[in-house]
């Protein structure tokens, strides 16, 4: 789950200031879903962790339904928590994404939310999705490197000195020490063309 924040996005070219997310809802779980996706997906055997794991998250269910709830007016007003100058005629909302929230069956819980991504993949390695929070720039990568490991185990190996060439830190645990973390802040600055500090 993300609060709402702003966020500086080039989208075909033109630089926009965003600032959100606000909560929706819709029963599809695809953008061009079925309106029946939501109910057709309820079975028997998870209906009891799709309860607990509301009950276990009322505030975050709460939470949510104002979102959904929330109007215009309302939301402006977040946003001029941030931005104090901001004037409603140069504001307008979009749809930016569509997500499904995950819920596992627990044994102890007996239904948790996840809200990470997993990468689940098929016992022949030809397909694969990615369940859970959209991935972000931080999770992306992490993520692909999870699918070609899952997909493709028996190239892995050839593709070793590709991928050390592409992130040089692939492999690392970059916080294990102090060289590691500032040897990736250089070469990350170097390819974004920041300045250190």
């Amino acid at each position: 789950m993300s609060v709402p924040h702003l966020d500086t996005r080039i989208i075909a070219g033109t630089r926009s200031l965003m600032f959100g997310p606000y909560a929706g809802f819709t029963p599809k779980f695809l953008k061009r879903g079925s309106w029946l996706d939501l109910p057709l997906s309820i079975r028997f055997g998870n209906i009891g962790p799709m309860i607990r794991a509301g009950l276990d998250n009322l505030g975050l269910t709460w939470y949510l339904i104002t979102q959904v709830l929330a109007s215009r007016r309302t939301r402006f007003e977040a946003l001029l928590e941030f931005m104090p100058t901001a004037n409603p005629k140069d504001w307008y909302p979009i749809t930016a994404g569509q997500r499904v929230q995950v819920i596992k069956k627990d044994a102890v819980k007996g239904g948790i939310l996840q809200f990470g991504t997993e990468v689940v993949t098929g016992a022949d390695g030809t397909i694969a999705g990615l369940l859970g929070a959209s991935p972000g720039a931080s999770t992306a990568v992490p993520i692909m490197f999870d699918v070609l490991a899952k997909c493709f185990p028996e190239r892995m190996s050839t593709w070793e000195g590709a991928i050390s060439a592409m992130v040089p830190s692939h492999g690392e645990h970059i916080g294990s020490s102090k060289t590691s973390v500032q040897k990736a802040l250089v070469s990350t600055s170097k390819a974004l063309q920041l300045t250190q500090r």
